[in-house]
């Protein structure tokens, strides 16, 4: 009865929370800006990957290892330095579209509003734009300044403030000049809002952003009792059938990402790594063993003591997605959705992984992520190995991982098995 009462609580708390986030649209703009920038993301990440091979610098000389560096660093210059600026034509783009207008104007003039409040200027020379400030650095800012351009754009859209031009006009014409002055309305507030930031102490509103908000948020985001409390909430969103990952994402990713770049930046300097917690760290360490909550290793687990048969068929459906970290089958046909005999597991085992990669990393016996950029589908292991900068270390901790995993879940799916196989037996 009290399981009972306990689930209900929990059901009725966070079955509103997460429809409220699934939901809203600037989330929804946010979690979709990401994933325009994503395929750009994972080629410079692969490319970083093939400049920095291991030993490559011991086979050929100085020079030519300098050579072939630089002959290949303008792939990541191009794309993960100046990711900020993807994500924003995306979230531009995406909510534009949400409200059913141009949607191309929306993301042009997301970027054009960033660029305005962006400092034009690199070591006293003015008119030059770091590619730092275009980057994750400039992550927060740009998010924010996406969502007012677009509201701002859509205010002066509904209003009718645009140029009407006659019939027969051709229509790529005429939703250039019907995009006139809502633009140019848009880009004058922002341009506005440079100016009177430039008499505050801040001087920038970049500068602004990053002081007041973007800092604290990447500190708190990087430590182990936040990390803990997402990853709990992500498997209690699973629970209860709600893709909890895509609901966190919406929310951590600008922090992971900008953890993330940080560490690319020093991986790519050769300093040391600043940062444990980053979108690798999670999407790697977490994700990255057979999908969220690691079921991989619980898969590896019914072939080894699985005795039922419907145990039996589910990993055999489950194990070819779940070695590419697709889990949808192990979730629903376990299944983990609503099942109060595994929720223990299912919430113990990313717990416990996250604590022993954090302290593995904080204690310098795994290297930390590199900010490296791996696909979310590459196998574990490989995945571990590149995520942390071709260090043979992150895939042992990623097989260390499984067999904690697979400890963790050994009595319940005992039991879960067992049920299995003597249902089966009375049926038969």
């Amino acid at each position: 009865m009290e399981n009972n009462k306990f689930m209900q609580f929990l059901e009725s708390f966070l079955l509103p929370l997460a429809d409220a986030l699934n939901n809203n649209r600037y989330l929804t703009a946010l979690r979709d800006g990401f994933m325009v920038a994503l395929p750009l993301i994972i080629f410079g990440s692969i490319f970083v990957v093939i400049a920095n091979l291991p030993f490559l610098d011991r086979v050929i000389s100085p020079e030519a290892y300098t050579a072939y560096q630089n002959a290949l660093g303008p792939a990541s210059a191009a794309t993960l330095s100046i990711m900020g600026m993807f994500v924003i034509i995306g979230i531009g783009y995406k909510l534009t579209a949400h409200y059913g207008q141009d949607a191309i104007y929306g993301g042009v003039v997301a970027l054009a509003a960033f660029l305005i409040l962006t400092p034009q200027i690199l070591e006293d020379v003015p008119g030059v734009i770091p590619t730092s400030a275009l980057g994750a650095q400039g992550m927060f800012l740009g998010i924010f300044t996406a969502f007012l351009s677009a509201e701002l754009n859509r205010f002066f859209i509904e209003r009718g403030w645009t140029i009407k031009m006659p019939a027969g006009v051709p229509a790529a014409v005429s939703k250039s000049f019907s995009a006139l002055i809502p633009i140019t309305l848009t880009l004058s507030v922002f341009l506005l809002i440079r100016v009177l930031f430039s008499f505050t102490s801040f001087e920038t509103m970049q500068n602004f952003i990053f002081t007041i908000i973007q800092q604290p948020l990447t500190i708190l985001g990087s430590g182990l009792p936040a990390t803990i409390i997402i990853v709990l909430l992500t498997q209690v969103f699973w629970f209860f059938g709600l893709h909890g990952q895509i609901i966190i994402n919406s929310v951590f990713d600008p922090i992971w990402f900008t953890l993330n770049d940080q560490n690319l930046v020093a991986f790519q300097s050769g300093e040391a790594l600043p940062n444990i917690v980053t979108k690798q760290f999670i999407d790697s360490f977490l994700v990255g063993m057979g999908g969220t909550g690691m079921t991989l290793a619980v898969i590896v687990l019914i072939f080894a003591i699985g005795k039922s048969r419907q145990l039996k068929e589910l990993g055999k459906l489950g194990a070819p997605a779940g070695v590419f970290n697709v889990n949808e089958p192990i979730i629903f046909g376990l299944p983990i959705i609503m099942n109060p005999l595994i929720i223990i597991p299912w919430m113990l085992a990313p717990v416990a992984v996250t604590v022993i990669t954090y302290y593995s990393m904080a204690a310098g016996l795994v290297p930390r992520p590199a900010g490296i950029i791996v696909p979310w589908t590459t196998p574990p292991i490989l995945n571990g190995f590149l995520a942390t900068g071709n260090a043979w270390q992150g895939g042992v901790l990623q097989a260390v991982n499984m067999l904690v995993v697979m400890m963790i879940w050994w009595p319940f799916l005992r039991i879960l098995d067992k049920n299995y196989y003597e249902t089966e037996r009375e049926e038969a």
